[in-house]
């Protein structure tokens, strides 16, 4: 899934000329994964996307410039992306298991597994054509970077919650 952030990636390089450098970020997960571990329910846990990036603004000097609050974006989305990859992962494990199961039930007419592909192929697509819309009506504006990282994080995080919740008894 990281290879479908290029338009993050792009949007992000087109602003390396600012001041703020890779290096002077300060960027922990600390406060998404904390919010995390404290969420009770879907709501709870959506309201911890942007925490990290938002105290990565906070704590890098230049966090407020357009450079600085896309690169804290893109780091919490790279740790949303984590999660969800790990997520996406183990619940192909359990789709192959239960399309195992079920090989010999006559009802059973589709694949778990595939479906699984399928709907997290299409939702990548989808989430990449959102971000760039989202991106083309602030284009020729420097918030236009942000909103599209805030966009990209904001939609693989709900991914995560969601896959991380979907299956059956979770």
């Amino acid at each position: 899934m990281k290879l479908s952030l290029a338009l993050l990636i792009s949007v992000s390089s087109t602003w390396a000329a600012l001041p703020a450098r890779a290096d002077d970020i300060r960027y922990s997960n600390a406060a998404t994964a904390a919010c995390l571990a404290g969420a009770g329910d879907e709501a709870e846990r959506r309201d911890c996307a942007g925490l990290s990036a938002k105290a990565c603004e906070d704590a890098t000097d230049d966090g407020a410039t357009t450079y600085g609050m896309i690169e804290c974006l893109r780091l919490e989305t790279g740790y949303w992306d984590d999660l969800l990859n790990e997520t996406y992962q183990d619940l192909l494990k359990q789709a192959t298991a239960m399309d195992q199961a079920n090989a010999d039930d006559p009802r059973a007419t589709m694949l778990v597994r595939d479906t699984l592909r399928d709907m997290q192929r299409d939702w990548i697509s989808f989430r990449d054509k959102t971000c760039t819309y989202e991106y083309s009506l602030w284009q020729g504006g420097t918030i236009s970077g942000p909103v599209s990282a805030s966009c990209f994080l904001r939609m693989t995080a709900d991914q995560y919650i969601y896959l991380a919740s979907s299956w059956p008894g979770e």
